[in-house]
C-alpha cells in the first residue's frame, strides 16, 4: 500500500512540474525560466525537482518525451485497422477513427502542447518531433508502419511533408482555441490527408 501511494505522490509531483512549466513558458517563455521558478511555482523544495530532473532541459526533454511515447502506442496499436480500411473500399474512413484518438489525447494534453509548440516554448520540439514522426511511420527499420520501398516519392520528402501538414494543423486547433471537437478535427485531418488539399480545396475531384 505504501508503494502505491509512493508512486501516486511522485505521478501527482511530476504533473505540478509540468503544469508549473506550461504556467511558466506562456508567461515569459521557456528560455526566461529558472528552476527556482518551477519549485515556487509547483510548491515544491529543489530537492524535490533534482530527484525527478536534472534541469530544466531535461524536463523539457522528458516532457516531450513522454508525449511522443503516448502518440507513438496509439499510432502502433490503431494503425493495422487504418491499412485495412485503406486497402477495401472505405479510403476516407480509414485514418477517422486514428485521428480521433489522437486529438482525444492532444485535448487531454492540450495545455502542454499549446506552450511547447508556441513561439515561446521549445523551437527544437518540432524538429524532433518530425524525425519521431518519420522514425514511428516511415523509417528503414522493421517496426515502421509503412515501407519506403512501396513509395512513390523519396521518403523523407513524404515524411515531411505529412508531419509539417499535420504539425501546422494541430497548431492552428490549439492556437484558435480548440473550438472544434476531436471527432470534427479528425474529419478535417483525414479528408486533406487521403483526398488531398486541392480536393479539400474543392479544386478537384476524385473521379
Amino acid at each position: 500500500m505504501r508503494e502505491s501511494n509512493t508512486d501516486l505522490r511522485v505521478i501527482r509531483t511530476k504533473e505540478s512540474i509540468r503544469d508549473a512549466l506550461v504556467e511558466l513558458i506562456d508567461e515569459k517563455g521557456f528560455e526566461a525560466i529558472m528552476v527556482k521558478d518551477i519549485t515556487t511555482r509547483a510548491k515544491i523544495n529543489r530537492g524535490t525537482f533534482y530527484a525527478h530532473y536534472q534541469d530544466k532541459f531535461d524536463l523539457m526533454t522528458k516532457c516531450e518525451e513522454e508525449i511522443m511515447l503516448e502518440m507513438s502506442s496509439i499510432a502502433k496499436q490503431n494503425f493495422p485497422s487504418v491499412v485495412a480500411a485503406l486497402e477495401t473500399n472505405s479510403p476516407t474512413l480509414a485514418p477517422f477513427s486514428l485521428a480521433v484518438l489522437i486529438f482525444e489525447y492532444l485535448n487531454e494534453n492540450s495545455g502542454f502542447m499549446k506552450a511547447v509548440l508556441g513561439p515561446k516554448g521549445d523551437l527544437s520540439f518540432q524538429t524532433r518531433l518530425k524525425e519521431f514522426m518519420w522514425k514511428t511511420m516511415f523509417g528503414n527499420n522493421p517496426d515502421a508502419l509503412l515501407k519506403e520501398e512501396n513509395f512513390l516519392v523519396p521518403g523523407r520528402y513524404l515524411a515531411s511533408y505529412v508531419a509539417s501538414a499535420h504539425i501546422g494543423v494541430i497548431q492552428q486547433w490549439l492556437d484558435s482555441g480548440m473550438k472544434e471537437s476531436p471527432q470534427e478535427m479528425a474529419q478535417i485531418l483525414s479528408t486533406i490527408t487521403v483526398n488531398g488539399p486541392l480536393f479539400a480545396a474543392g479544386l478537384k475531384n476524385n473521379g
